[in-house]
């Protein structure tokens, strides 16, 4: 209960003080690239229950399902906006929409697509999948220049579910053994500082 307080109240608090800032990159992105401002993508929440996940539009606009489920280094569908709201983790923002109805939490285990969702072996899913998903967590500071690692890599998919994938869901797994208020207020803070330094 109290993480849901938590995560209510600062979303709310985010929401009313970011709305200018909302505006001004949806603005941005409509005038850079012809198509919707927000990126609707199906992922798996608590307990598996699909639910749709939002986010700034930072890639040229193509019909749902085509292209790869990975951005990998300088990806070319990347928009010159998109670039900027990678880079700083913008493109993020609308996921405080879904933190505020209850799909996810402000801390958590990234929700992943079912494709990827598949290879979690068993006892991990469970653990895992027993907490909402979030916006951020001690994978997404670790990982923060994913594409650029998967880039190196011979086959990027193959080495994200070989490679990456096990270490986010070892890191997914020791978060939710220690969950508490004061952890996801600490990893906020690491989150923030990460983007800030940057």
């Amino acid at each position: 209960m109290a993480k849901r307080l938590f995560d209510l109240l600062l979303s709310s608090i985010g929401l009313l003080l970011l709305a200018p800032v909302l505006l001004l990159i949806a603005a941005l992105i409509k005038l850079d690239s012809p198509g919707p401002v927000m990126f609707r993508q199906e992922r798996v929440g608590r307990f598996g229950r699909p639910f749709h996940i939002h986010k700034f539009r930072t890639m040229q606009h193509a019909p749902a399902g085509q292209g790869p489920l990975i951005t990998v280094g300088a990806d070319r569908r990347i928009t010159r906006v998109g670039a900027v709201l990678r880079q700083t983790k913008l493109d993020e923002l609308p996921q405080l929409l879904d933190v505020w109805r209850g799909a996810m939490s402000l801390v958590g285990p990234r929700p992943e697509v079912p494709r990827y969702v598949a290879h979690y072996p068993q006892a991990l899913r469970d653990k895992v999948l027993s907490v909402r998903p979030g916006i951020t967590d001690i994978a997404s500071i670790e990982y923060r220049d994913e594409g650029a690692v998967l880039a190196r890599a011979a086959d990027p998919e193959r080495a994200y579910i070989h490679e990456v994938l096990p270490h986010k869901l070892a890191l997914a797994a020791q978060y939710v053994e220690r969950s508490s208020v004061w952890l996801d207020a600490w990893l906020i803070a690491r989150t923030v500082w990460a983007i800030v330094r940057r």
